[in-house]
Parts: structure tokens; sequence; C-alpha cells
């Protein structure tokens, strides 16, 4: 009876000490993000987020190799917009000043959804008068689709017959890592020091 119990024995504590390891190393990024995570898509993103191609202020085509080069708060909006886009953009700023001052690098990026108005030139004036550090970016109309959907943003223009036309849009701010890709999505009610607190603990844990 001995002979049968002690294999047994040893095959159940092996799958336990296997069980544990596969637990322990199965879902590590969520486990080192879930601290941080308010949305219930970090270190997953369900798909959102990836590679894209734009044109820079100078009028360079970049991708996001070449702008995520640090922790990156990246905004979809134009610069006709009248309202949230200013607003929106200028809390992230504020969140990159106060990151800065705990000694976090974080680079604000905004990316037209109104390419035919957004030139490089406006984008860029409106990129820097926020802060120096922000990168604008805007695009080809195939571009500026393609970079929409991978971070399945929506925006929609009113008749363009208007030379004041608006865009609906949405007004998410995703947090990318250059490691790990997107990670957390803000919304507009969230204040610069509350963003802070939360992009800081993404990039300690990463």
């Amino acid at each position: 009876m001995t002979r049968i119990i002690a294999p047994v024995a040893a095959l159940v504590a092996a799958l336990f000490l296997g069980g544990i390891w596969w637990v322990t190393q199965s879902g590590g990024e969520d486990t080192a993000f879930a601290q941080c995570n308010a949305t219930q898509v970090a270190g997953d993103g369900n798909g959102i987020g990836g590679p894209f191609e734009l044109v820079n202020a100078e009028g360079q085509t970049v991708t996001d190799q070449d702008v995520i080069t640090e922790p990156s708060l990246i905004y979809f909006g134009y610069t006709f917009c009248p309202d949230v886009c200013p607003l929106d953009t200028a809390r992230n700023a504020e969140a990159v000043d106060v990151l800065a001052e705990r000694g976090v690098s974080v680079t604000p990026v905004f990316i037209s959804i109104d390419p035919e108005r957004d030139t490089p030139d406006i984008v860029g004036d409106f990129a820097y008068n926020l802060h120096e550090k922000m990168i604008g970016l805007t695009g080809s109309l195939e571009q500026t689709d393609a970079a929409s959907k991978a971070y399945r943003t929506y925006y929609k223009a009113h008749d363009k017959s208007d030379e004041f036309y608006l865009v609906d849009h949405s007004t998410f701010t995703y947090l990318v890592l250059p490691e790990h890709g997107f990670v957390e999505f803000f919304r507009r009610d969230i204040g610069a020091d509350a963003m802070a607190d939360r992009v800081a603990c993404f990039v300690e844990n990463a």
C-alpha cells in the first residue's frame, strides 16, 4: 500500500507545484499592473493600439516606434475643435508637468483626425503651444484612419462644404509604454493629478 501511496503523493505534489508555477507565470503583465488598472484593460488591451505611420510637424513620415520612445499619453482630436480638445490636451500637458516634478518623464502626443485642415505646421504649432514636449501628428486620410482604427477611436466629420465644420470624435487619452504597448486609457472626467498618479503607477511597475 505504501508503494502505491508514495508515487501518488509525489504526483499530486508535482501537479500542485506546477499549478503554482503556471499561475505565477501566466498573466504576469496583468499582475504587475493590477494595482494601477482602473479600466479592466491593462496588460491585455483588447487589441487596442499598434503600429501607425503619420507625419510630424516637420513634414517627416514617422512611425509609432519613432514617436513612442518613452511612456506616452496619446490623444486623437483636431485643432479646430472648439471645446473638448483644448481642455483635454491641456489636462494631459498639466499631468506631464506633474509627473516631471516627480521625476517621471512622459511624452504627450496629439494625433489629428482632421488631416484635410490640420497640416503639419498647424498641428505642430497647436501641440507646441500646449506643451514644448507635445508631439503633433497628422497625415493622409488613409494614415489617419489606420491610426484611429488601431486605437479603436471614433470620428466623423460634419458637412465639409462649411469651412468651419466640426468633427465628432471620442475623447479618450491612451497611455502607451514602449515595452508593453497600450496599457490604460483615461476619460475626460479625470483630473491632471489623478492621471499623473495612475501613470506613475504603470511606469513604476513596468
